[in-house]
């Protein structure tokens, strides 16, 4: 599946990429705060979430000003002017009315998109997001230490090719996930942007509240999040469906903030959303994950990559052929 990218000015003269990718009605996702348009499809950590969506519909992704494709020097990185970008993209691809996606911290965009254009959002899906940032709920003190915490991996490592300073948030984001798929999230957030700007994002994020604007939100609206997730806590997703009119809370089972392809909450999740605006259930395994018989050449690959499993089994199949012969010879001299 191609997707085609376009570029559009926001009313500040800012450069923004977006693209569109899939057949059907209309969806726009926002963006997260490390993300590449191009890199995404290839990442085993987005690449799946993304086909799902383009399954039924023409989907409306793009890069949020300072990350991936879009520009990045002279900019104003600020919640307002994030959800102007938001009205840019979707009047440059001619998107009069659409279902809207919030991921993470884009879950507030969102909304304020939602409460300012009811009459272009015909369904809102809110994942794994918030209404307050982390500077704006809990203890006062604390959350200010995890912020500065934060924002000094983020100046000390973010840009360089040595990934442990980005492993810290990616362990949080992906607890689960395998080497490839660290690997895979730490590169993103190296290629997305520039240390500087992914500071500045922390801040906006940490600084975020939208909570006046929820009960203004009058779409119908599915709130998903992993019940087992740290990175954002559960309770903050249920904050959001008791604040929003007739919202509906799924659960998904899971530890991961970005739900993996292979774990059981990416069919749940699915299904939840296809369940939501009325379309039929994706039948067999989902775009972007491995079938059965994928999978297990997968894991007869892997094994087969691995030396010191060779040796194993090698040393086993010369034991089991040696202990035959043996047996033979003791049945061959008993005869005797």
């Amino acid at each position: 599946m191609q997707q085609r990218i376009e570029y559009c000015t926001t009313p500040d003269g800012v450069r923004i990429a977006y693209a569109t990718i899939g057949k059907g009605p209309k969806l726009v996702r926002t963006p997260h705060w490390f993300s590449h348009l191009e890199y995404d499809l290839e990442s085993p950590v987005m690449r799946h979430t993304i086909l799902t969506l383009a399954h039924h519909h023409t989907v409306l992704r793009y890069d949020a000003r300072g990350i991936g494709m879009s520009q990045r020097d002279g900019i104003d990185i600020s919640f307002d002017k994030l959800v102007q970008d938001l009205e840019a993209v979707v009047d440059s691809a001619k998107f009069d009315r659409f279902v809207l996606v919030g991921l993470s911290q884009g879950c507030a965009q969102a909304i304020a998109f939602a409460a300012r254009h009811p009459d272009r959002v015909s369904h809102l899906i809110l994942y794994g997001g918030f209404a307050r940032g982390m500077l704006c709920r809990g203890n006062p003190e604390k959350q200010k230490e995890a912020y500065e915490l934060a924002c000094g991996l983020v100046r000390a490592g973010w840009g360089s090719h040595e990934e442990s300073h980005r492993q810290f948030f990616t362990s949080q984001f992906i607890p689960d996930g395998t080497t490839e798929d660290y690997h895979s999230l730490n590169e993103m957030q190296r290629v997305a942007t520039t240390p500087e700007i992914a500071a500045q994002f922390l801040l906006t994020n940490a600084n975020i509240d939208v909570v006046p604007l929820m009960p203004q939100v009058k779409v119908p609206t599915l709130v998903l999040h992993s019940r087992h997730e740290t990175r954002v806590p559960f309770a903050l997703s249920q904050e959001m469906a008791a604040a929003i009119p007739g919202a509906k809370l799924v659960a998904l089972e899971s530890r991961n903030h970005l739900i993996l392809a292979g774990e059981p909450a990416n069919r749940a999740m699915a299904d939840a959303i296809a369940d939501f605006l009325g379309e039929k259930r994706i039948r067999g395994h989902l775009p972007g994950t491995a079938g059965v018989t994928e999978r297990l050449g997968s894991s007869i690959e892997k094994v087969e990559r691995n030396w010191f499993v060779k040796i194993v089994i090698i040393f086993a199949a010369l034991t089991g052929c040696v202990l035959f012969f043996i047996e033979i010879w003791k049945m061959v001299q008993a005869r005797h």
